[in-house]
């Protein structure tokens, strides 16, 4: 098993497939998942020649369930031991919910060389509480409810999240992927309670603008207009006015997890971006 050691002793697992002379693409997992979220789009990626690589974050999936560091700046850091371990030159960032929040401040704070481009997908920034500056944000209520629900029953609450509003599985005429559904569980109940419950912190409450105003590479921003978890006129449009070479790409109609509902659409479209 493919493992970095962070300074503070935490280890972090990783994939890494392809050839190692290829152009690397890193992909950075949403709440509370792992890097087996990307499969698919590691699969597709690695069978269009690219380096492909994704890590669990630090007390998710099969990483070190740490005690401390569960906000953003530690998640970077700890993107940045992974980096220059491999020795990641010009690499491709693509981070999805959360991750797309850990991309947005470790590509702010990356080397020189280390990245090429980013992309965030239903992504957190530039904040998702409600606040002066983000009137359309979400109410803290519902963040509090989100970590009561997970202390009360985890095994429970990681059923019925994607069941209903992740996927959108909970609109009128959708149809339900069972798979998808077992997946997400499975994900979620190998990382720590612990880090998961402090995550729902980081992930809500950070203020990502000033990653954004700072970073210089081209980014791609992708939401769609039924993500029921990071509502569309909250993020993806706020983002795009604070990148200085960003993109964005809207999706009508699609949920909050689209990259494994709406793959076929979704990958492509990455391809494209990476090749521009």
């Amino acid at each position: 098993m493919s493992t970095v050691t962070t300074p503070d002793g935490t280890r972090i697992f990783y994939k890494d497939w392809g050839p190692r002379d290829a152009q690397p693409i890193v992909f950075h997992h949403g709440w509370p998942l792992s890097a087996d979220d990307w499969d698919n789009q590691m699969l597709y990626f690695l069978s269009k020649g690219y380096r492909v690589i994704a890590h669990d974050r630090r007390g998710h999936g099969r990483s070190t369930q740490s005690a401390t560091g569960h906000d953003m700046d530690t998640y970077a850091a700890d993107v940045m031991t992974l980096t220059d371990e491999l020795n990641l030159k010009g690499a491709f960032h693509v981070g999805h919910s959360t991750g797309g929040g850990e991309v947005a401040r470790y590509v702010a704070r990356a080397k020189t060389g280390r990245v090429a481009k980013a992309v965030l997908v239903s992504a957190v920034p530039p904040g998702m509480v409600k606040s002066e500056w983000n009137p359309a944000g979400v109410p803290i209520e519902v963040f509090d409810g989100l970590r009561s629900t997970l202390a009360a029953n985890r095994a429970q609450f990681y059923i019925d999240f994607p069941t209903g509003p992740f996927y959108g599985f909970n609109r009128p005429g959708a149809k339900s992927i069972q798979g998808l559904i077992d997946n997400w569980w499975r994900q979620g109940m190998m990382g720590s309670a612990s880090a998961q419950y402090e995550g729902i912190k980081a992930f809500s409450e950070t203020d990502f603008r000033g990653d954004l105003k700072t970073i210089k590479v081209p980014v791609l921003v992708a939401h769609g207009t039924d993500d029921q978890i990071v509502p569309y006129p909250a993020s993806a449009p706020l983002s795009i006015k604070l990148l200085k070479h960003g993109t964005l790409k809207t999706y009508e109609g699609f949920p909050h997890g689209m990259l494994s509902t709406n793959p076929e659409t979704l990958n492509p479209d990455l391809l494209a971006f990476f090749k521009s």
